[in-house]
């Protein structure tokens, strides 16, 4: 297993590496990182990393700031000597938070639970989302896709609609692309902003930003017209007119 550690205290940095090799010898620490600036530096570089130790005040700034500036994959088991971050924590990668000085006991079951959780982990980042929305209230605001080789994110703000087309789910940008997320509408509801985003029916999800024109259409639906004017079957179901022209409203 490789993992880095994120700490500019020398001391504890010191103590953290000597439990984690008394907890196992072969765990293979990448480095050690000791501000917000050098993390991002080697994010970049996209080295294959296990797991993250990483203290949340640095010397130039809150470790927050790394997630605001670069993708970081791998989950993150947090130390710090506040507990006033731990909600803050749910909003990256976290899978634990220890407040120093760290007890080795609770260092192991850190680690012990990264162990049993990271299938999940990797398979269900919308766990987060809606961990996060449970205790903030705060709606999902970008998505992070895969584009060949290259990771994208992509902005609430910028995405049209989302579609379900046989057992996959994909989002349309402004740009006209379509990209697949690992989430269904049924997710999508939950996590969306619901004054911003509106599921029409079982296949689509629009954003009113996006909406053109809406022209009265057979059975008593709805059709929509985007911006790019080139999706036709964004068809408000007849069951869904009604709550639809009140959302419009609000």
């Amino acid at each position: 297993m490789n993992c880095i550690i994120i700490e500019d205290e020398k001391i504890a940095a010191s103590r953290l590496k000597e439990l984690i090799k008394r907890y196992d010898e072969e765990i293979e620490i990448l480095g050690v990182i000791q501000t917000v600036q050098e993390s991002v530096a080697w994010f970049e570089k996209r080295i294959s990393l296990d797991l993250i130790f990483m203290d949340i005040q640095l010397a130039d700034g809150l470790s927050f700031e790394i997630f605001e500036k670069t993708i970081v994959e791998a989950p993150v088991i947090f130390t710090t000597a506040y507990d006033e971050y731990a909600l803050k924590a749910f909003k990256v990668n976290s899978i634990d938070y220890l407040l120093k000085p760290i007890d080795f006991e609770e260092l192991c079951k850190a680690i012990e639970k990264y162990k049993t959780n990271i299938k999940a982990l990797q398979n269900s980042s919308h766990v987060f989302d809606a961990v996060l929305k449970q205790l903030t209230n705060e709606y999902k605001e970008k998505f992070v896709v895969k584009v060949g080789e290259h990771i994208r994110v992509i902005m609430a703000e910028n995405i049209q609609f989302f579609s379900a087309i046989e057992k996959s789910t994909f989002l349309q940008t402004d740009s006209e692309r379509d990209y697949p997320i690992n989430y269904t509408l049924e997710q999508l509801e939950e996590l969306l902003d619901p004054k911003k985003f509106f599921r029409i029916s079982r296949k689509y999800i629009i954003a009113f930003n996006a909406i053109k024109d809406i022209i009265s259409f057979s059975n008593s639906r709805l059709q929509i017209k985007t911006k790019n004017n080139k999706v036709d079957d964004l068809i408000v179901s007849r069951e869904r007119v009604k709550i639809f022209k009140s959302w419009l409203e609000n």
